[in-house]
């Protein structure tokens, strides 16, 4: 039997389309990108060679709306790196079940919650994408901090994602806002916005643009910039000292499962060992204690004591107070 992964808007399969449980069969809805799903999933059918999983993959958004939406009668069986934020919202948080299993319990409890309803096995994190060939046209500093960003010398120099549309946007204003407070973070917001010549719809368009050299300095993620640095763009990754902004991609069980062991079966290996071992190629956070970056990804950028340098968010703070913070970002910061 082989594991299928399906990629488009819907699944194709009756059993999907009818709300049919099949016998060894799971549904899960995933945020993870693509190219992840195929290599995790090959690996699950080497471990559960039993188990058939059909994945629809939606952005963090989409999904999100397709999980409220669906709350009366749940389609799916497993929710697999959803943005934790909106995993807390009280309408998503009402349909899950705890969860608990060696692998879950093995992981650091920054990346599982109390009740079992929800676990972390990645995360990822705000980067700076800086090219240096584009900064050293321009006699530009390299930036390090998030206040160096809100400096007169960039002016117009700067690519950010918008936080109304991107949940690496929202991601960024959130830790900038819960580490400052709201008196020196909205201010400092106000600097860096001062300075952006484009807000960007995804999370990863600004990197793209400055690895091109568009713009010397795109706000990102840490996963675009090593890859932009892998397939050899001019490209420096920063790391801001200060609020490093971060997401973790909760995974969880429906209440409503309609295979609820096979679903178990999976989360449980999603957590092993031997899936984070898969996590490190793609991930600038893996929820191992027993591992940290690899070589590869420090000589890209990213700090060898990152865990350390978390600050900790408050996670359902961030998710209960979006509207109000972007209704405050639309008023004194957006232009």
């Amino acid at each position: 039997m082989r594991i299928a992964t399906r990629l488009a808007a819907a699944l194709a399969t009756c059993a999907f389309a009818c709300g049919i449980a099949q016998a060894g069969s799971i549904t899960v809805y995933s945020a993870l990108e693509n190219d992840e799903i195929a290599v995790y999933l090959a690996a699950a059918h080497k471990a559960m060679p039993d188990l058939q999983v059909h994945v629809l993959r939606l952005s963090t958004g989409d999904l999100a709306a397709r999980l409220i939406a669906e709350s009366a009668a749940p389609r799916n069986d497993v929710i697999w790196g959803e943005a934790l934020t909106n995993m807390l919202d009280p309408r998503i948080a009402a349909e899950l079940a705890p969860v608990v299993s060696p692998n879950i319990a093995r992981l650091p409890p920054r990346y599982r919650a109390a009740d079992g309803k929800w676990f972390a096995t990645t995360g990822y994190l705000a980067a700076l994408c800086v090219n240096t060939e584009a900064l050293a046209s321009q006699h530009l500093p390299m930036p390090a901090s998030w206040e160096d960003l809100a400096k007169p010398v960039y002016k117009g120099q700067v690519v950010m994602p918008a936080p109304q549309s991107s949940g690496t946007g929202y991601m960024i204003v959130s830790a900038i806002l819960q580490g400052l407070g709201a008196e020196k973070g909205w201010p400092l917001l106000k600097g860096i916005a001062a300075n952006v010549a484009q807000f960007t719809e995804s999370g990863s368009s600004p990197c793209k643009l400055a690895r091109t050299g568009e713009f010397p300095i795109g706000v990102s993620f840490a996963f675009v910039a090593m890859q932009s640095i892998k397939q050899g763009f001019p490209l420096k990754m920063v790391i801001p000292s200060g609020e490093v902004g971060y997401e973790l991609e909760a995974s969880a069980l429906m209440k409503n499962a309609k295979n609820p062991a096979d679903a178990r079966r999976f989360l449980d290996w999603i957590a092993s060992p031997q899936a984070a071992a898969l996590y490190r190629k793609y991930k600038g956070l893996v929820a191992d204690a027993n591992t940290g970056p690899t070589p590869e990804q420090v000589k890209e950028g990213l700090p060898a004591d990152i865990e350390k340098r978390l600050y900790p968010l408050d996670f359902e703070a961030s998710s209960k107070n979006r509207t109000a913070i972007l209704d405050t970002w639309k008023r004194q910061v957006a232009h």
